[in-house]
């Protein structure tokens, strides 16, 4: 029926008998709107378009290394074997030590992000090279420079020079993504050249070993030679740089990890400005906040990053003290101490900043300005002179045999810079502290947010914590002068 015939059929016709009618046809828009989307989120018919579109802007690297020779036994014969003499007197005729230097040769993948060619890829595919080769897509050998590295997110950006305007991808939102999304991935898996792989986004915010991780898990096809490759959303636009694969044959099992182009495009454009990172560092020892910790804190819900140490540096400076509880950082939530590192770790150095600490049961903001990572990165916290904790006798508490800390133990147990505390010369097995990881040589340096110097402090923050209702009590343990919190029920 024609849009006039429509017009015609309704003339003379009182709105509420209409009514039906246009509730039929308002449903049949809906229907058609909800299978048009239903139909954009179905899986693509093919990859083709999306190939053709991005693939001149990939690349296949090839490293060479010198390696220096070494002595040690031959592969070829058993360590201990009559014929080890021979082969080495064989592989060394002059009587040399060292074998002589060999070429060696790795191949990884990368992707051109600008028409004057920056290359990125990964560090673990460039390091210790003495010549980096890029083969194009369209043909053609360039020699690349290293502009600068990150082996901490495992990320290199790397330069070569060309007569001519290269392809280039930009990089995409990874923070857009969601599990179940199409990806595809590109570079040279195990050295056959250029190669397209497809899957979806497994997961998000993985974390494999490195202080900033913030990988996408895909199970597009990821191999040995894949590294450095990008990982593609259906935009063509780069969300993850291909890094690591989780298998137990070292070959695809459908589990590969991307590093997130949220993290990657701020490497990049410190290494390409400054040829270095420049982190912002906060400067405090941080763990996450367990629930036990959380009802001994008087925290709502297990949240947050609780302090542990403040050396000298940007946090002490602002006011931050140990047992805070990092509950915001320039306007963003902390969830944790993952999230909270990645969050320092981005923002600008200098930058004055707004944290927002629960102290006390109440919540206070400190504005710290942060310093940078690498330049105190190895600094040790500085100590203080002060009187040593006086003499007294061991005591049970909480499951534990506790004494106060002297001269002699502090060096022992690897505190010299702690003025007071309890040092645990005991513990029962069967009981929660042993439970919850402390053993003997652990060091007790504050209960429920306050110094203790003996067995009397730590049994009067019990009881007060007691005649506050709380049913843990948190205490600050150093082993070996790391600190971390625990929190130990007080019973009723």
């Amino acid at each position: 029926m024609t849009s006039q015939a429509i017009s015609l059929s309704v003339r003379g016709v009182s709105p509420e008998r209409l009514r039906p009618v246009w509730a039929l046809l308002l449903g049949a828009a809906l229907l058609l709107a909800q299978a048009s989307l239903a139909l954009a989120r179905a899986a693509p018919e093919s990859f083709a378009d999306l190939a053709d579109k991005v693939s001149p802007a990939v690349v296949n690297i090839t490293t060479s290394t010198t390696v220096e020779g070494h002595a040690g036994s031959n592969p070829l014969v058993p360590e201990g074997s009559p014929f080890e003499d021979f082969f080495r007197d064989f592989m060394n005729p002059d009587g040399s030590p060292n074998m002589p230097p060999r070429r060696s040769q790795a191949l990884g993948s990368g992707f051109l992000i600008s028409e004057d060619g920056y290359i990125v890829t990964n560090n673990h595919v460039i390091e210790k090279a003495d010549e980096i080769q890029i083969e194009l897509f369209q043909g053609g050998t360039l020699e690349a420079k290293v502009v600068g590295t990150d082996p901490n997110t495992d990320i290199a950006l790397l330069k070569v020079q060309s007569d001519k305007p290269l392809p280039f991808v930009p990089f995409g939102k990874s923070e857009m993504m969601r599990v179940g999304d199409w990806v595809m991935a590109m570079g040279n898996p195990l050295g056959q050249g250029f190669s397209v792989s497809a899957g979806i986004i497994s997961a998000r915010g993985r974390a494999l070993s490195g202080t900033y991780d913030d990988f996408l898990q895909t199970d597009a096809a990821i191999n040995k030679g894949n590294s450095g490759g990008p990982l593609f959303n259906m935009e063509g636009e780069v969300v993850g740089v291909n890094t690591a694969i989780l298998s137990p044959t070292g070959g695809s099992i459908g589990i590969g990890f991307a590093m997130s182009s949220e993290v990657v495009a701020n490497v990049v454009s410190q290494l390409k400005e400054f040829g270095e990172t420049r982190r912002g560092w906060l400067g405090v020892r941080i763990q996450d906040v367990t629930p036990d910790m959380a009802e001994a804190l008087g925290l709502d819900q297990a949240r947050g990053a609780v302090v542990t140490d403040v050396p000298e540096g940007p946090a002490a400076e602002a006011g931050m003290q140990s047992g805070d509880v990092i509950l915001s950082f320039d306007g963003i939530d902390v969830q944790d101490t993952h999230g909270l590192v990645r969050q320092v770790g981005n923002a600008p150095v200098g930058k004055a900043v707004r944290v927002i600490v629960f102290r006390q049961g109440k919540t206070q903001t400190l504005l710290v300005t942060l310093g940078r990572r690498e330049t105190a990165e190895g600094g040790a916290a500085p100590g203080t002179d002060a009187p040593s904790a006086p003499e007294a006798e061991a005591a049970e508490v909480l499951g534990m045999t506790l004494v106060p800390l002297t001269d002699e133990l502090r060096d022992q147990l690897g505190v010299g810079t702690v003025t007071d505390g309890l040092a645990v010369t005991d513990i029962d097995e069967t009981g929660e502290a042993y439970a919850k990881g402390l053993r003997s040589g652990d060091v007790i340096t504050e209960a429920g947010q306050r110094k203790v110097a003996t067995a009397a402090d730590l049994q009067e923050r019990i009881e007060e914590a007691r005649d506050a209702g709380r049913k843990s009590l948190l205490l600050l343990v150093r082993r070996q002068g790391e600190p971390r919190f625990v929190a130990l029920s007080v019973g009723e």
